[in-house]
């Protein structure tokens, strides 16, 4: 030690010592000031050698050798473990981020649905997926994979703000229920009493009515995007056949094993004869190729409409594909006309009166698209080219189809409004356990009519359900034991340009002590926003749903 502090000051105070110390002194005579004496470095010396002796002697205590633990006592209280060293906090909801204790809860059914939503992105080449998953009424997961904005290099997140194509009909479906449980709107009437804008209707030279109840469950008749009635036609009886022949042969089956599984050559030449007229009436029928509805112009109008009354015009003096109520025929053009109901018999402008109900559900984000306004979050929209190269959509004005596919949201918002319904499904049921609960936004009544499956209708997303008003419906079924058992759950998909959403609730199945014991809303409610069109996302939310549903049983 005393080597090392006599070679650092003598060589500080040579004339051809280090740089740093004749420039100070320099320096110092430069200024002005008194020339520094030869004690100054005698002060240095000290100054570093207390330095070195307090870092040295630190070092020493660092390597002492640990004490070994002392025996515990068994009758000593339980001590604390060490806090562990914090991690640099990440992006929100990323893989790596360290989970809230509700959602650690759920950790295998979270990582579980990671990893089939990165195998779904990866399979269709979807830029950018968000996903939100709720139990309870508590939002326990959401996450963003991949890109917002791939030519920005966005990455998705729980915020970013996507279309949400035809579960804007769900959200309208509130609109009318409101106004139905205030007694301004009768659902039975024929539409012209509110918009004598749309002209009466007649089909086949008979005059028919068109009322509110079948414009929700898409039975009025009013086309979709397709405008060839011939050819819609032929599809739908194409399809109405391949679904006998798939009737009669399950009842076919049913009657073989009723008779202990014995035939004979009359049952089998009865069979034959029967497939072989079917299949050569399924070709007669089969119709030519009809366009998907990316294909049909309508969907990519860039007219901006300045209200429901005046989009009309679209559609209002086409013919009736169908006697209402006799056909399910999607409709996005119904829900226009819906739109002009609310207007009408609210007496607010449409967005208005939908404003006020995402203030009264706190959806904060959810707003109708339109190009103008900065929307913060705000991802972009992709496609594949026939050259399968991924290109930004083309620009569209939606405005003529607010309440059918026109709204922007975010999963968090979707999750919300998800609960609020079943809220007031479920509330009813609690009501005489605890009398303190909130009534919900819709009453139970109203909750049960618009998730009862309706007569005569369709579920494209799901062939086991139908459609109910304004929302698919799945009814609880099991037809043999220990086998198959599909859970009663409510969903609504979209598919806009540039755009694919589902949003799916699955509700607790309930019994006596659940009632007492717990609160609404019960069960799952999973949304998935997408900025690729074309993406089936149902039945990826419902294994989503079923994976939360699976580890919420075994926690509770």
């Amino acid at each position: 030690m005393y080597r090392l502090l006599s070679a650092v000051t003598a060589r500080t105070a040579t004339p051809g010592g280090w740089a740093w110390g004749r420039g100070r002194r320099g320096a110092h005579q430069r200024a002005g000031l008194p020339p520094l004496g030869p004690g100054w470095v005698g002060g240095l010396g000290l100054g570093l050698g207390l330095a070195l002796g307090v870092k040295l002697a630190g070092g020493l205590r660092g390597a002492a050798p640990a004490q070994p633990p002392a025996a515990p006592d068994p009758e000593a209280s339980p001590q604390a473990e060490p806090p562990l060293p914090q991690e640099q906090p990440l992006a929100p909801w990323s893989a790596q981020t360290p989970m809230p204790p509700l959602s650690r809860r759920f950790a295998r059914a979270i990582d579980s649905s990671r990893d089939l939503l990165h195998r779904i992105k990866d399979e269709v080449g979807a830029p950018g997926i968000v996903v939100g998953v709720s139990v309870d009424g508590k939002e326990v997961w959401s996450e963003g994979l991949g890109y917002a904005d791939v030519e920005n290099r966005v990455p998705c997140k729980p915020e970013t703000v996507m279309r949400i194509a035809s579960i804007s009909k769900s959200l309208t479906m509130v609109a009318l229920a409101k106004l139905w449980e205030a007694g301004k709107l009768d659902l039975d009437i024929p539409v012209q009493h509110y918009v004598p804008e749309f002209p009466e209707k007649e089909y086949e030279g008979e005059k028919v009515s068109v009322t509110t109840r079948l414009l929700i469950s898409h039975l009025s008749g009013i086309r979709h995007y397709e405008k060839d009635m011939k050819k819609v036609k032929e599809e739908k009886a194409y399809k109405a056949l391949k679904m006998m022949k798939g009737t009669m042969e399950s009842d076919q089956e049913k009657e073989f094993k009723e008779k202990g599984g014995k035939s004979n050559e009359k049952s089998d030449f009865v069979k034959t004869k029967i497939e072989q007229d079917t299949d050569a009436k399924g070709r007669n029928l089969k119709p030519g190729k009809k366009k998907n509805d990316f294909e049909q112009g309508e969907l990519y109008l860039k007219e901006k409409f300045e209200n429901s009354i005046e989009s009309l015009r679209l559609f209002k003096n086409d013919p009736l594909f169908f006697k209402p109520g006799s056909q399910f025929l999607y409709s996005t053009f119904g829900y226009t006309l819906l739109a002009a109901i609310v207007e009408r018999a609210s007496g607010y402008k449409y967005l208005d009166y939908m404003q006020k109900i995402f203030h009264d559900l706190d959806m904060l984000t959810t707003v109708q698209e339109e190009n103008e306004p900065v929307i913060y979050n705000r991802a972009r929209f992709y496609v594949y080219n026939k050259k399968r190269r991924l290109v930004n959509t083309p620009y569209v004005d939606n405005s003529y189809k607010w309440a059918g596919g026109g709204f922007l949201s975010t999963v968090g918002d979707l999750l919300k409004f998800g609960n609020a319904m079943l809220y007031g499904y479920q509330v009813g049921l609690f009501k005489n356990s605890h009398e303190n609960l909130l009534p919900g936004y819709l009453k139970p009544e109203t909750m049960v009519m618009i998730w009862t499956p309706v007569p005569n209708t369709e579920m494209s997303w799901d062939k086991e359900g139908k459609y109910a008003m304004a929302w698919g419906v799945v009814e609880k079924k099991q037809t043999y034991g220990s086998c198959r058992k599909q859970r009663h759950y409510a969903s609504h998909t979209g598919g806009a340009v540039g755009a694919s959403s589902v949003l799916l609730v699955l509700p607790e199945e309930l019994d006596a002590e659940a009632i007492n014991n717990k609160v609404p809303p019960r069960g799952i409610v999973v949304s998935i926003i997408c900025n690729m069109q074309s993406v089936g996302l149902n039945s990826t939310a419902l294994k989503i749903a079923l994976e939360f549903d699976k580890d919420r049983a075994d926690v509770s």
